[in-house]
């Protein structure tokens, strides 16, 4: 018998083995060929890596839809204080002219600055939300504490987690309500600021109310929402009435006010009969009008289409929050819907028209097209793999996906054929000499089997053979 001894050799091969690390979630080094790898398994890598990359951009989609949908950026900066994108904007143009502006990227929030900067955008309205100070005077603050948009904790620590609502008027003036959005940057948007804007960003302060009737009137509507101070505040009771005399003494137009607050609606609609009366919640068209509700203003995902034709049916006309994706606002408007309150207004005033809506026919077209190609294509593939392999009896996939049985160089031949010939040989010589060893151990045995005398009993001569061979 002539043993040949394996000749253990790995190359890297690394289109081949992400194929099989991939397929076969096998990623060991084994004993390979000396071939390059083919263009086949270049072909098939190619294929896989341009299936996998689709699958990440779908993947992508799928997260930049649902975040924008479900605003979990703004859900964190609500709580965190820190603006995080988890998503790459892929649409840098914006939507249209009825856009109602709850805050602003490109200035601190909820100043005059942020108010200007939207009227400059000839927006339809502003939207406010109103508090009242310690000593009687409205002001605004989106937040129940000083804590992120001020200096508060610098200059007045230990007013930091009190409600904003209990320091009086001549204490918040001192705050700087500005500098926080130089330094946190939370859109990534004060690098874009001219150094004009940037000095009047960094000196900003607490807006009163009575700032804002000024800036806006004859300019826009404003939508007011109020958020009640705590109940030991002394205003608590009156809050309501000082902000309507406020409003009324500032010679605003009533007919440009969106009044939001639903308490005491009765005694609003008496005293200024020329309120937009505005609802937060949504009710029965027939209902809303009988309490002379003229606007719903409503979160975008609690609404239908239909329900949208059916309140434009009863002429309320609905706004919908908050709304600062362009695809969203597109959406939104090919729907029907009038006006939208967003915090990407400059963004979404540059869209001249509606970006471009797949009807949802179509759009289920192009899916059931997709996924029939898809599987075509799949069972296509193992049809072939198959038909390739149906002449092999027995195989393992690891033979396979290795390409252990292929063709090698004529110089790998070689070197493999000498080295397996001086095998050999050094191997003959010793079979040789075993087999020698034998011989003259089989013929002695032999020899003193036939010359013995034999005994009355065969143990004797057994007893000689067994002792003769292992004492040779």
């Amino acid at each position: 018998m002539v043993r040949h001894q394996p000749l253990q050799y790995y190359e890297p091969q690394l289109c081949l083995s992400c194929l099989t690390g991939i397929y076969g979630c096998r990623w060991k080094r084994y004993q390979r060929s000396h071939d390059d790898t083919t263009p086949w398994e270049r072909l098939w890598f190619l294929l896989l890596t341009l299936t996998f990359g689709l699958t990440l951009t779908w993947l992508y989609f799928w997260w930049e839809v649902h975040n924008d949908y479900d605003e979990f950026n703004w859900y964190l900066y609500n709580r965190t204080g820190y603006w995080s994108d988890w998503s790459v904007p892929i649409l840098m143009t914006t939507a249209a002219a009825f856009t109602y502006v709850a805050g602003l990227q490109l200035a601190p929030e909820h100043t005059l600055m942020s108010f200007r900067k939207a009227l400059e955008q000839k927006l339809y309205g502003l939207q406010a939300d109103v508090t009242i100070s310690l000593d009687g005077v409205p002001f605004l603050m989106h937040d129940a504490t000083l804590r992120r948009t001020t200096n508060v904790e610098e200059e007045f620590p230990e007013l930091a987690h009190r409600p904003a609502s209990m320091l009086n008027w001549t204490l918040l003036q001192r705050l700087n309500a500005g500098q926080w959005f130089l330094k946190t940057d939370p859109f990534w948007t004060a690098s874009s600021l001219s150094p004009s804007d940037h000095r009047e960003a960094q000196n900003q302060s607490i807006c009163s109310l009575m700032e804002l009737l000024e800036l806006a009137k004859g300019n826009a509507t404003l939508l007011l929402n109020l958020r009640d101070p705590p109940r030991e505040h002394p205003y608590r009771g009156s809050f309501l009435n000082v902000t309507l005399e406020a409003v009324l003494h500032s010679g605003f137009p009533q007919h440009q006010v969106l009044w939001l607050p639903n308490r005491q609606r009765p005694f609003v609609q008496k005293v200024a009969p020329g309120f937009q009366q505005t609802s937060g919640s949504k009710e029965a068209a027939a209902s809303l009008r009988r309490g002379h509700i003229q606007r719903l203003n409503l979160r975008y995902t609690q609404v239908s289409r239909q329900e949208l034709r059916d309140y434009a049916s009863w002429n309320l006309s609905v706004n919908l929050y908050t709304v600062n994706a362009p695809w969203l606002f597109s959406l939104l408007w090919c729907a029907g819907v009038p006006s939208v309150t967003s915090d990407n207004s400059h963004t979404l005033s540059q869209v001249p028209s509606p970006l471009w809506i797949m009807p949802p026919d179509e759009y289920c077209l192009m899916w059931v097209t997709a996924d029939l190609i898809s599987f075509i294509l799949i069972v296509g593939i193992f049809v072939l793999q198959k038909w390739r392999l149906g002449g092999i009896r027995s195989y393992n996939p690891e033979q396979i996906m290795l390409s252990a049985a292929v063709h090698r160089t004529s110089r790998d031949v070689s070197i493999m054929k000498e080295k397996l010939i001086f095998s050999e040989i050094s191997d003959g010589m010793e079979v040789s000499d075993e087999l020698s060893v034998c011989s003259d151990n089989s013929y002695d045995t032999y020899a003193n089997s036939t010359t013995s005398p034999t005994g009355p009993q065969g143990s004797g001569s057994r007893a000689t053979t067994l002792t003769d061979r292992s004492g040779r």
